[in-house]
């Protein structure tokens, strides 16, 4: 399979590049500077360039492309960075995978799309529901629209928290825990759907392989865990108490919004439709996963 990857320098898209080869996929790799390895090819997706004959006899499209959500407070111009690093690349690659007839276009996305929805239990029918990160990942999925009405196989990947010893957002946490300073965020009660990075990526490689998965596809595991139920994991897997309990006030002075949509809500989601298309998780439970996350191969 020959697939063209947009975002591969992040967290996922770098150990997704290595799977892709280990399997013996050929990988171009997207980059938005004058290009200085043999896969490289050079876009610009406010200009709408894309190196000519990148997407010939391409068999899928990969776009992971965004600003991070939780890397700076929110204010209007960070909330439009966080739109148009989603939007703007999703539409020049959808508008570019019909014009060659490039079959498949995955798609990232994430769980925000469901906002914050308490004890419930949340797959690909829930609907969206309220606030910024909801709104954004309606924008997001919304670009896709030209590559879905052409008959293109779009998948969304609406992604939880992956749970990875290299960054994201359990790196950050992984430091504080080991100096004994975890705790949980407000109540403990909101919802955290997590996920292992490695099995972020077989799931992409399955998604890619098998021709009836399109749409949404939640990319989390099977067993969505508290806030609380995660920071006891989390600290009994490095012998650290966990005694402290960051109070809502706090979060909220210190991270406005992304402490209310991100931080304090929580979605139960699971995983309806990568379960009913055959794949098989690698880490199923938290324990397995921050084990493996703590003492990587």
């Amino acid at each position: 399979m020959r697939v063209v990857i947009a975002g591969s320098s992040g967290l996922i898209g770098t150990s997704l590049v290595a799977a892709l080869r280990a399997g013996g996929h050929d990988v171009l790799r997207l980059v938005r500077r004058r290009p200085s390895a043999p896969d490289e090819r050079f876009w610009d997706p406010p200009s709408a360039k894309i190196d000519e004959g990148t997407l010939e006899r391409v068999d899928a499209v990969v776009n992971l492309c965004g600003a991070g959500v939780g890397d700076r407070r929110w204010n209007d111009a960070r909330k439009q960075v966080l739109l148009d690093t989603r939007t703007t690349p999703t539409e020049v690659l959808a508008a570019a995978v019909v014009q060659h007839r490039v079959p498949v276009l995955v798609n990232a996305s994430a769980v925000g799309f469901y906002g914050d929805t308490g004890e419930a239990l949340v797959d690909e029918g829930t609907p969206s529901g309220t606030g910024f990160l909801a709104a954004l990942c309606r924008e997001w999925e919304g670009a896709t629209r030209q590559a879905e009405e052409a008959g293109v196989r779009v998948v969304k990947l609406r992604t939880g928290l992956v749970i990875s010893p290299s960054g994201g957002l359990f790196g950050k946490l992984k430091p504080l825990f080991s100096f004994g300073l975890g705790g949980r965020l407000g109540s403990g009660r909101q919802y955290m759907p997590w996920i292992a990075l490695d099995d972020v990526v077989a799931a992409i490689g399955h998604v890619l392989e098998t021709g009836t998965v399109d749409g949404p596809v939640n990319l989390t595991a099977p067993s969505p865990v508290t806030n609380a139920e995660f920071t006891r994991t989390l600290g009994h897997a490095l012998h650290r108490p966990t005694p402290w309990v960051v109070p809502p006030f706090a979060l909220k002075a210190v991270l406005g919004g992304l402490a209310e949509e991100g931080v304090l809500a929580g979605q139960r989601a699971v995983p309806k439709a990568l379960e009913r298309s055959g794949f098989t998780f690698l880490h199923p439970a938290l324990g397995s996963a921050v084990a493996a996350a703590i003492t990587p191969r």
